[in-house]
């Protein structure tokens, strides 16, 4: 993701929501701060960070059944309760 001033944004526009409107997404900062960053509307999260290389496809498929089920000896609840201390 490539990151621009603000007042890039400003004096070329059009070459920058060119560039968007062909996948690319841009970070704008104003005086050094990240402020905005602009994204063609149909990426999702998931498409930018393909895109951007942080995630990969799986490698094959999932079969979620042969994972085998554990039976808590606590409730839902109790964990949570510990979890935030309040036991």
């Amino acid at each position: 993701m490539d990151t621009i001033p603000h007042r890039e944004l400003r004096n070329h526009s059009s070459e920058i929501l060119a560039r968007v409107s062909r996948g690319e997404s841009i970070a704008v900062t104003n005086h050094g701060t990240l402020a905005a960053i602009i994204s063609p509307p149909t990426s999702s999260p998931l498409e930018r960070a393909r895109r951007a290389g942080r995630v990969r496809e799986p490698r094959g498929r999932v079969d979620l059944t042969t994972i085998r089920r554990v039976q808590l000896r606590e409730t839902s609840q109790e964990s949570l309760a510990d979890l935030r201390g309040d036991r």
